[in-house]
């Protein structure tokens, strides 16, 4: 019943929906609930990236630490977004660390069971990689919009 109830809930993310019952079946296996709450670390820069999130709920700041500067947000993140795609390539390590700014609720997916599952089946690995590679896709087009606004000549 838990499976069940955790596939359906899964099925409503934006990474996830319009994907077929057996995909989401299929990828549930692999899946945790996780809370994150305000000023609590996900994951921390080096260390090893084991997991996928997708935020359901909640806000985190995607952090980079610069000697001179301290710590700077590179990015807020929220519920429909997805992060920690560094699980999927090797060495398989967090470039940043995720800190929560808001409670977050999060589906965690297991990244070795993830990869495996991507071999596995080829027309789900497909489906999800498509999903995955047009959220990246957003978040490069944020991160140009972004740095526009942060270079653009003040008077």
């Amino acid at each position: 019943m838990e499976k069940e109830s955790l596939a359906r809930s899964l099925a409503q993310h934006p990474l996830v929906v319009g994907m077929s019952d057996a995909h989401v079946d299929f990828l549930s296996g692999c899946v945790r609930n996780v809370r994150l709450d305000e000023g609590q670390f996900l994951f921390r820069e080096g260390e090893r990236a084991d997991e996928l999130y997708l935020i359901r709920s909640g806000k985190i700041a995607l952090e980079i630490h610069d000697g001179a500067r301290g710590t700077i947000v590179a990015e807020t993140v929220g519920g429909g977004d997805a992060l920690g795609w560094s699980t999927l390539f090797p060495p398989y390590r967090w470039g940043l660390d995720a800190r929560g700014i808001h409670l977050a609720h999060l589906f965690a997916i297991d990244g070795a069971c993830l990869r495996a599952k991507l071999e596995a089946d080829h027309d789900f690995g497909y489906a999800f990689t498509r999903r995955l590679l047009n959220e990246v896709h957003s978040r490069l087009q944020r991160a140009r919009l972004q740095a526009l606004d942060v270079y653009r000549a003040r008077p």
